[in-house]
């Protein structure tokens, strides 16, 4: 422990106290807590308030360190064994205890009992567990993972194993590129193997791996997805929420999130490539895992919220295993889920352990927007993608007018004359404006071009969105100088512009 480190002040892996408190339970609780999460230091003799080096009384540290190793040996189950230790800084002395992350977990304190006196921690504080991380922290004290365990309730058929073993095998093809007949047969033989049924004399038993995998009954094991208007979740626009086998709620999970971040277009020589303003490959990255890695026996779903500043992804279920986030991100891995991991790697869906942040990172690098923020939230994980301001392809086709990229009904032209000899302006045929717009946005605009006078009670009807939503997106085109109200307010229709705006604003046809 350095100066530089006191300074920065009490953290999830650091605390600090004055002086060692005379009732050993009020700090065992963050002793069990470090042994239960990533551990962590207690300091004593540090003000958690001013950040200053108050000190012990050098002829007392001796016997506080005995008291410390007495005190943890006597009142944590199962043992824990803390590394105790004491150094001078500015010329005054600090006794530092170190607690390493458990492998016989849960830790509690022994006096209050497993269900009361486990403890973990979040956001730099010491807190009960519930039954659900309760029982996560006994299926990693015994090695055992919850997927694999055999759900009694759910009896073994026939018909879903096939259907699971023909969509394994189809995820084979399509991440190899191969056709189906070009890849084994998965066979029934194979879900045993996998851990994924139990041979039970004639026929088998199902795991949570294989009813996550099929028909799916878990109450919490499903993505919610949600749309807001703003930085904040004060207004819904959409929401959805996808349950079923849990590999097609990762791609449709996925489409939800590209259905509502921008489309933008760059030009290269004569070609137009559509590019979203958050690399697609880091987003399903990111889905893939908050599904791969969550602790299934959180009563809480993996939820993905898009703000108009950000995108987050947040999976149940603390880091596992004592791993922290900047282990992760070196590419250390712990398995919370082995079954689903195992499968998931066969069906091309994971390509390689422990790379999952790692390939997040540098999508976006290479992307040329910000990296990925990884927030531990204690009992669960974030990770936040921040929006960037992509041009999109409406206001590339505006742009058109000073760079000399025309865009015409048979494509794109690049045109090196002078800016003085460029056309200023050329009509957008309905399919190429239709073609450069959010799905969202699209069907808005069909809908508006079908019926000009409809009303947005009957958009949303259609779209089955809330008219908040449809507000939204009509605003999105109005400030995109696509859609205008003409006539009154009651007695008018809604016209879809398909002109573009010289250099002055005006609109100008072909």
């Amino acid at each position: 422990m350095t100066l530089e480190d006191i300074k920065c002040g009490e953290s999830k892996n650091i605390e600090f106290k004055v002086q060692l408190p005379d009732d050993s339970k009020k700090y065992m609780k963050t002793i069990v807590a470090y042994a239960n999460t990533s551990g962590g230091k207690m300091i004593i003799g540090v003000d958690d308030a001013t950040r200053s080096i108050v000190g012990v009384e050098p002829s007392s540290v001796f016997q506080i360190m005995d008291k410390i190793v007495n005190a943890v040996s006597d009142m944590c189950v199962p043992q824990i064994i803390p590394d105790v230790t004491f150094q001078t800084i500015e010329g005054k002395c600090i006794v530092q205890i170190e607690i390493y992350p458990g492998q016989n977990r849960p830790y509690y304190i022994r006096s209050m009992g497993k269900e009361n006196g486990t403890y973990i921690r979040v956001a730099g504080t010491s807190r009960p567990v519930d039954e659900a991380i309760l029982k996560d922290l006994e299926y990693q004290g015994t090695g055992k993972t919850y997927d694999e365990i055999v759900n009694v309730e759910i009896d073994y058929d026939e018909k879903q194993a096939l259907k699971l073993c023909n969509d394994i095998r189809r995820y084979i093809a399509e991440s190899k590129e191969l056709p189906i007949n070009k890849v084994r047969k998965i066979t029934v033989t194979n879900l045993e193997n996998w851990g994924i049924l139990k041979k039970n004399g004639q026929s088998y038993l199902t795991t949570n791996a294989f009813v996550l995998f099929t028909n799916n009954t878990f109450r919490f094991a499903k993505i919610q997805c949600a749309l807001f208007k703003g930085e904040d979740r004060a207004v819904f626009i959409d929401r959805r929420e996808f349950t079923g086998p849990i590999y097609d709620q990762i791609e449709e999970a996925y489409q939800f999130v590209l259905k509502h971040i921008n489309l933008g277009a760059t030009i290269d020589g004569i070609v137009r490539k559509d590019k979203y303003e958050l690399p697609p490959e880091s987003i399903r990255e990111a889905i893939i895992n908050s599904v791969c890695h969550r602790c299934y026996l959180d009563h809480s779903c993996v939820q993905i919220a898009i703000y108009d500043n950000r995108v987050e992804i947040t999976s149940p279920g603390m880091l596992y295993g004592g791993l922290t986030v900047e282990q992760a991100i070196s590419g250390r891995s712990k398995i919370r889920n082995v079954c689903i991991a195992e499968v998931f790697s066969r069906m091309g869906i994971i390509e390689q352990w422990g790379t999952g942040l790692q390939r997040m990172i540098r999508g976006c690098r290479e992307y040329g927007v910000q990296e990925p923020e990884f927030v531990d939230m204690g009992d669960s994980f974030r990770v936040i993608f921040y929006r960037s301001n992509i041009e999109t392809d409406i206001e590339n086709m505006e742009r058109v007018a000073v760079t000399g990229t025309e865009i015409k009904d048979t494509g794109i032209e690049s045109r090196m004359t002078d800016i003085e000899n460029r056309e200023t302006g050329t009509e957008i045929i309905e399919d190429e404006l239709l073609s450069v717009l959010s799905d969202t946005e699209k069907k808005v605009a069909k809908l508006i071009l079908k019926n000009p006078e409809i009303t947005q009670d009957k958009m949303a009807e259609v779209m089955g969105m809330s008219k908040n939503g449809i507000r939204y997106v009509m605003n999105k085109l109005k400030n995109k100088g696509l859609l205008v109200r003409v006539g009154a307010t009651k007695k008018g229709k809604w016209s879809i512009n398909l002109y573009r705006k010289d250099c002055d604003g005006k609109e100008i046809a072909d």
